[in-house]
């Protein structure tokens, strides 16, 4: 499976210069918690597809990585747009419209955008779930891939009709929400998808109103 292009050089340099006992101060570095994952699953044998293995492999480890949303979008600016296309995974911050009468939102959502709709879009924010639905429902989603060769063009071929039309993407209702182009308050960091896995249990949701065990309880009961 391909590695993004613009990911090679970065895991190239881990791979020579990181010591094994380091560990990386991801609180302040950002992105390089991605380059840093992927070359210690090379390492590892772990290269970055469709194998189930590899995938549980990669979540593991990120699940318990310390990281800071401010320092993830201030570090890798190349990865930035103010366009996020439909099937792709996007970070950004979010100022909800209605957040004084909302129970709780996420102000980092971790989004793949489903469709365009006046004002902004509809998309899955994965942070909406619990870790092992929200890998049930990943696992899922790898069917609908555009392709297997999992580089900067790879993204989902998803819409609520394709979703709603399968029990094995029955996780994802609490996760649809309508984004307000105004009401995001940054640009949008974008995730290849060799790091879709690495991103889907990183901890970076930033819940306002609720604690994360209430919004997955709360989103459990949608299943």
């Amino acid at each position: 499976m391909a590695v993004p292009l613009i990911a090679i050089a970065r895991i190239g340099a881990s791979l020579l210069g990181e010591d094994k006992d380091d560990v990386p101060d991801y609180a302040k570095t950002g992105a390089k918690v991605f380059d840093d994952l992927l070359a210690r699953g090379v390492r590892a044998g772990e290269i970055p597809s469709r194998e189930k293995d590899a995938r549980n492999w990669y979540r593991s480890q990120a699940k318990s990585t310390r990281i800071q949303p401010q320092a993830l979008i201030k570090s890798d600016r190349d990865r930035l747009t103010s366009r996020p296309l439909v099937g792709r995974m996007y970070h950004f911050f979010y100022d909800a419209k209605h957040k004084q009468t909302l129970p709780y939102y996420d102000r980092f959502p971790l989004v793949f955008p489903m469709k365009k709709v006046r004002g902004g879009f509809l998309g899955l924010n994965m942070h909406y779930i619990s870790l092992p639905a929200r890998a049930k429902l990943m696992d899922a989603l790898y069917n609908v891939a555009s392709d297997r060769r999992y580089n900067e063009e790879t993204k989902l071929k998803i819409s609520y009709n394709i979703l709603n039309s399968s029990a094995r993407f029955r996780y994802f209702k609490p996760c649809v929400k309508h984004y307000l182009t105004p009401h995001v308050k940054s640009r949008y960091f974008e995730i290849f998808s060799t790091e879709w896995d690495i991103a889907l249990f990183l901890p970076t949701e930033r819940f306002v109103g609720s604690s994360k065990k209430q919004v997955h309880r709360e989103s459990a009961r949608a299943f």
